[in-house]
C-alpha cells in the first residue's frame, strides 16, 4: 500500500458528530491523505465540511422511529440503495483503502459497503452511552476509539482484546489553538481579571441562566471578578430580563446568545460553569479549564453525568445535579473556586493530564495502523 491513504470518513446530523470527524480529518490531511466525506448535504454536514476544504459526497439516508417500527422498512430500503450507489461510485472513481464512522445513521451504508469489499474501517464513539449506529457496526469493525473509559464496556470483547482504544474525543485545532490573550481581548476582560464563563451548549440551558442570575449579586461582590455567560439564542431574552444588569454591572458581566469563537474564550477562562455534553466536555478537557458540571437531567441513559465522571474522576472538574444549581451547596462551591487560584491551579494541571488535547493524533496513529495492517 502506498504512503498515501484514500480515507473515507462518514458523520452527520450533529455538531457533536461532525466536528470530531473534521478534526480527524484535518491531522489526516497534514500528513498527506486524501479525505472525502459522506454525509447529507442537507444536514449540518452539507455546511460543515465544505467550509472546512472536505469534499462531501451525498448519502441519502434516514433512521427510524423506534416508536413506529413500520419506518425501518424505508430506512432500510434507503440504506440498501445508497450503499448500492456507494459501491458503483467506488468501482468507478476507486475505492478507499480504510474508513470512519463517527456514529450517525448516515455511516451505515459506507461501513457496510466496507465490510462486503473486506476495507478495513474504524468506529469512534464519542459518547458514554453509545448509539444505535456504532453498536450496530461494531461487529465488523478493526477498532473502536472512545472518548471516555465508560464506554469501553459496550464494546469490549474477550476473544478481540485490540478492539476497543481509549483516544479521547478530537477537537478541532481552531478551539486547541485558542489563545487566552486574544479572548481577554476580543472580550475586553483585563489580563490579571479572574473569568468565570458560563455555558449550556449551542442550545444554552435555562437551569444555569436562572442560577446566575439568582447569584449575581454575590458573584459580582467578588473584586476582580468578570462572568461571560452565553445563554443559548433562545434564553438570552429571558436570561437580560432575570439578570437586569445595570450599565456598570455589564462591563463586569458580558450576556452573550452564542460564542462563534469558543477556543479563545474558553482558553481565556480562569473557570467554566457548563452541561456536560460530549463535545464540551472534550473542549474544556483539550484547553485545561477547571470547570463546575451540572448535566442535562433529561440526556439519553442520563449519559452526561457519566460523560462528566471523566472530568471529576480526574479530579479536574466538580458535578452539581441540575436541581442542586439552586441550593446553597452549589453557590458556596462556585463562590470558593472563583476565589481559589490555587485550587483551579491544581485542577487544571489534572485536566491537561488527561491529553485530550492530543486526541485527534490518537485517532488518526490507530486508522493508520488498521490501513496498513
Amino acid at each position: 500500500m502506498a504512503d498515501k491513504l484514500r480515507v473515507a470518513i462518514a458523520a452527520g446530523g450533529t455538531a457533536g458528530h461532525i466536528n470530531p470527524a473534521l478534526a480527524l480529518a484535518e491531522e489526516l490531511r497534514d500528513r498527506g491523505h486524501e479525505v472525502t466525506f459522506y454525509g447529507r448535504p442537507s444536514k449540518l454536514e452539507g455546511t460543515l465540511v465544505p467550509a472546512a476544504g472536505f469534499e462531501l459526497v451525498p448519502v441519502e439516508v434516514t433512521g427510524f422511529d423506534r416508536s413506529r417500527p413500520w419506518t425501518a422498512l424505508t430506512s432500510l430500503y434507503r440504506v440498501w440503495s445508497a450503499k448500492r450507489a456507494l459501491g458503483k461510485l467506488f468501482r468507478a472513481q476507486g475505492a478507499p483503502d480504510v474508513a470512519c464512522g463517527f456514529g450517525a445513521y448516515v455511516e451505515v451504508p459506507l461501513l457496510g459497503w466496507c465490510k462486503d469489499a473486506h476495507v478495513p474501517y474504524l468506529l469512534h464513539e464519542q459518547n458514554s452511552v453509545p448509539g444505535l449506529a456504532n453498536k450496530m457496526m461494531a461487529a465488523h469493525a478493526e477498532r473502536v476509539c472512545i472518548s471516555v473509559p465508560a464506554a469501553r464496556e459496550v464494546f469490549a470483547r474477550a476473544d478481540k482484546p485490540e478492539l476497543v482504544v481509549l483516544t479521547g474525543n478530537p477537537v478541532r485545532r481552531s478551539v486547541i489553538a485558542g489563545s487566552r490573550e486574544a479572548g481577554r481581548e476580543a472580550l475586553g476582560i483585563p489580563a490579571d481579571a479572574t473569568l468565570l464563563l458560563v455555558f449550556g451548549g449551542s442550545l444554552g440551558a435555562r437551569t444555569l441562566n436562572e442560577g446566575m442570575a439568582a447569584l449575581k449579586e454575590r458573584l459580582l461582590a467578588v473584586d476582580g471578578l468578570y462572568v461571560v455567560q452565553s445563554t443559548g439564542k433562545g434564553g438570552y431574552d429571558a436570561a437580560a430580563e432575570a439578570l437586569a444588569l445595570t450599565e456598570d454591572q455589564a462591563r463586569r458581566w458580558r450576556l452573550l446568545p452564542y460564542i462563534d469563537n469558543m477556543g479563545d474564550v474558553l482558553a481565556s477562562a480562569d473557570l467554566v460553569l457548563s452541561r456536560a455534553g460530549a463535545s464540551s466536555i472534550a473542549e474544556i478537557a483539550a484547553l485545561g479549564v477547571p470547570s463546575v458540571l451540572v448535566p442535562y437531567p433529561f440526556a439519553t441513559a442520563d449519559h452526561q453525568t457519566t460523560n462528566a465522571r471523566y472530568l471529576t474522576d480526574a479530579g479536574a472538574a466538580v458535578l452539581f445535579t441540575d436541581e442542586e444549581v439552586s441550593g446553597e451547596a452549589f453557590a458556596e462551591k462556585l463562590l470558593a473556586l472563583v476565589t481559589d487560584a490555587q485550587e483551579r491551579g491544581a485542577m487544571r494541571e489534572r485536566a491537561r493530564g488527561l491529553a485530550q488535547d492530543r486526541a485527534a493524533v490518537k485517532l488518526a496513529d490507530e486508522l493508520e495502523a488498521v490501513a496498513r495492517a
